[in-house]
């Protein structure tokens, strides 16, 4: 068991390829002064400044011809809400953007970024970096009762749209600004509450948490010097260190004891802050004080962690501008300016368009740190509003509430213990007694994926089989791979067939055996657009040799809805 929690603490600092690696018996004493050369890293730099009136279309043209009304409101309305339009929304929005292009866009993020979706949607981006789950990991893999939560709280705050200095402030320092739920953050990481040793116990949860601060605030991967000096970046081992101890007074475990929910101060018991020589916890070395990693600059006097989260989200703070205007762009056009949003360190990658990256990274403090005012500035963009040059492909938990949704079946009840989902009984049956127990309330089982019970040892299939991360560390941009698992799931699942039947139910209801009603119906709740008339034609072809296949006209227009949710178009957006 302890050579897995070893391994755990590997795994939160790959340091693959490294080109020197630098250990001390004493971190301290020997630790490299900082020079010049090492701020002249492009991420490290002050935001260049660009020309007044400079915007988005000023410095990243357009090189397409601007999308359709029926492409951009499925755009938008993903992009916003993680959800698809309704029918009804397209062919109003459709109708207004003839007479108005321009205000009838505006209108429609205004919409979408006023709905309690948006929170929703947008929440799961930063639970991944904040490496969420309900569970705590490990063999035994215990729940986390109130874990939830914290959940809600970013749903909360980013429907609020409150200030995003704010927002990550309250999360490293909540405690100390009244708002301890917030905090969750630094507690998110996995755990084994029984390992034997409680001092190793604490020595690995604080270095994660210190790593994921460090990951999350600044795109560095200051995990990298948990054992020895960072191979690639100026931060050293004693920097390391001092980063943690801003943390020291919150944890202190006992045998068997979750962490959490949130943080608390301890003002007793805790043992003296220190850098720990290669890493070993059984191996302190000096003493130290909390500090900022020294290529940032002085730390002030007495600083504690309300001090590190203002300094990390100062408006002065250029690397942790860059880091969440990366994060945010890529999240819009599915691919960072930079192209490691995990590391903007030396071993990433320059940005392409640096000047684009500067002027995002400004414009959020002078969006007064608002997300959604931001979100509108890029959505209002004839960047974004372009063809897409490249698609993007729906998440597992977008698919899924996709197909929920356009089969009337999504249940918007908000907040809550997550729910959980029932499993095929040969995975149920991997999972120790009681594990795989679904929610006894089958209405909840149509609830936002957001809101569904998130296990670390077992992803729902779908979400894992489409890149939904493991939450074992922080996660700043999913895999995106295509295996035939993926086709096969979406082909022959229970769930795909039962939503293709409900489907079809509705709109045999709706529409009798009209073909082309049928057709233009289901095209519209699955793509969010007509269908083309060689699309109507092949329907109709399909519709009657399959009904001649299958025991039923209803049978038959299941399938082809089935088709459709197995179509690239439903499973990318354009």
């Amino acid at each position: 068991m302890k050579l897995v929690f070893f391994l755990t603490l590997l795994l939160i600092a790959p340091c693959a390829h490294a080109v020197s690696i630098r250990a001390s018996a004493d971190p301290v004493k020997d630790e490299r002064p900082i020079k010049a050369e090492d701020k002249e890293h492009w991420a490290f730099k002050p935001l260049q400044p660009a020309p007044e009136k400079t915007g988005i279309d000023d410095l990243a043209k357009p090189a397409s011809q601007p999308a359709d009304p029926a492409t951009l409101i499925r755009r938008l309305t993903f992009d916003l809400t993680g959800l698809p339009p309704t029918p009804e929304e397209v062919t109003a929005f459709t109708r207004e953007h003839i007479q108005h292009p321009a205000s009838s866009i505006e209108h429609l993020a205004t919409r979408l970024l006023a709905s309690p979706r948006y929170g929703e949607h947008w929440a799961q981006w930063w639970l991944d970096l904040a490496r969420y789950a309900d569970t705590d990991g490990f063999e035994y893999d215990a729940e986390r009762n109130r874990a939830w939560q914290y959940r809600d709280w970013v749903i909360n705050a980013l429907n609020s749209d409150m200030p995003f200095d704010a927002f990550v402030q309250h999360q490293i320092a909540g405690d100390l600004m009244g708002d301890e739920v917030a905090t969750g953050f630094l507690f998110a990481c996995p755990d084994m509450p029984d390992l034997n040793n409680q001092d190793e116990r604490r020595h690995v949860l604080l270095n994660d948490i210190a790593t994921t601060v460090g990951s999350v605030g600044l795109g560095l991967t200051v995990g990298c010097a948990q054992c020895h000096d960072h191979p690639y970046d100026p931060i050293s081992q004693a920097d390391f260190y001092r980063l943690r101890a801003f943390f020291d007074n919150t944890v202190l475990t006992k045998n068997s004891k979750p962490l959490g929910p949130a943080v608390r101060v301890f003002t007793e018991g805790i043992p003296a802050s220190t850098v720990f020589v290669r890493g070993d916890f059984k191996r302190p070395g000096p003493a130290i004080q909390p500090a900022f990693p020294r290529v940032f600059g002085a730390t002030p006097p007495q600083a504690d962690r309300l001090a590190l989260a203002q300094w990390l989200t100062s408006k002065d703070n250029a690397l942790f501008l860059r880091t969440m205007a990366n994060r945010l762009w890529q999240q819009h056009f599915g691919t960072p300016l930079a192209a490691i949003p995990g590391d903007l360190g030396h071993q990433g990658e320059a940005p392409t368009n640096p000047a684009l990256l500067d002027w995002l990274a400004a414009e959020l403090p002078r969006q007064n740190w608002s997300l959604k005012k931001l979100h509108r500035v890029i959505v209002m963009s004839k960047a974004y509003q372009q063809k897409a040059a490249q698609p993007i492909r729906l998440t597992g938990e977008m698919l899924r509430d996709s197909m929920l949704s356009i089969s009337g079946q999504l249940n918007l009840k908000t907040s809550g213990p997550g729910v959980k989902l029932p499993l095929p009984k040969e995975i149920a049956s991997t999972l120790l007694k009681n594990q795989g127990e679904s929610t006894k309330d089958v209405t909840e089982h149509t609830r936002r994926s957001i809101y569904t019970f998130a296990r670390r040892n077992l992803r729902n299939p779908l979400f894992e089989l489409f890149d939904r991360p493991d939450a074992q560390m922080s996660c700043a941009r999913r895999n995106a791979s295509t295996t035939a698992p993926q086709s096969l799931m979406l082909l022959n699942s229970e769930f795909t067939h039962g939503i293709a039947a409900k489907l079809a139910t509705d709109l045999n209801q709706q529409h009798g055996s009209d073909a082309t009603a049928l057709i233009t119906a289901a095209t519209l709740r699955c793509l969010s657009r007509n269908p083309t008339q060689q699309e109507l034609a092949i329907g109709q072809k399909f519709l009657q040799k399959q009904t001649v296949l299958t025991p039923g006209f209803r049978e038959a227009l299941a399938d082809y809805c089935l088709a459709l949710l197995n179509s690239n178009e439903f499973v990318y957006l354009d």
